[in-house]
């Protein structure tokens, strides 16, 4: 089993949060863990039209946002098992991303990525924001120097989707590569 933590911050793209979590809640070799910040509580209300639970439900284990005791605070937790464990954080709003680069963690998400960068294990932060500062570029390189993947949403259109879900799903596949994860999505082959 390998365990991937999820961080759902309170950035625009709540779709592909609950994308990623339903893609890997069916791969059989994947033990999912969740934290749902408040911001993304409030967020997801507004562009989902529901609660958390559309997230939590499809994870192994829930932990609260404001839980910095929890296993995922400390580096012994992430080293457990006989594969890596994985943070992805989706989406990742740049005032996460300035908590994870400052080291200024406030709440579980940000303290798991922290956590993450200081055992040199695999870290994606999906980021969602446009037009980018300087301070938010800034900040991106500096995780990107920590060993973090930094990913912005940026959906592909070489495979013709033929709607928001193909789009949603092949971007979730482009994640799963960046951590090793084994998935039979759609990808670019060099064929037109």
């Amino acid at each position: 089993m390998r365990d991937i933590f999820v961080g759902v911050s309170g950035a625009s793209g709540m779709p592909l949060a609950v994308s990623l979590m339903r893609l890997l809640a069916a791969m059989p070799q994947v033990r999912t863990h969740c934290v749902v910040s408040d911001g993304a509580r409030a967020v997801l209300k507004a562009e989902c039209g529901t609660d958390a639970h559309v997230l939590t439900s499809l994870a192994h284990t829930v932990y609260g946002a404001d839980d910095l005791g929890a296993g995922p605070a400390s580096g012994s937790w992430w080293r457990r098992g006989s594969d890596p464990a994985a943070m992805l954080v989706v989406p990742c709003s740049m005032g996460t991303v300035g908590a994870i680069a400052s080291g200024a963690t406030r709440n579980l998400v940000h303290r798991a990525a922290d956590v993450a960068l200081k055992e040199r294990l695999p870290l994606v932060l999906v980021t969602r924001e446009s037009p980018l500062s300087a301070i938010h570029l800034r900040n991106m390189l500096a995780l990107r120097e920590a060993g973090a993947v930094v990913m912005p949403f940026s959906p592909c259109f070489y495979l013709r989707p033929s709607g928001v879900d193909d789009l949603l799903e092949q971007f979730c596949g482009r994640i799963f590569d960046q951590v090793g994860l084994a998935h039979s999505l759609a990808r670019w082959t060099g064929e037109a």
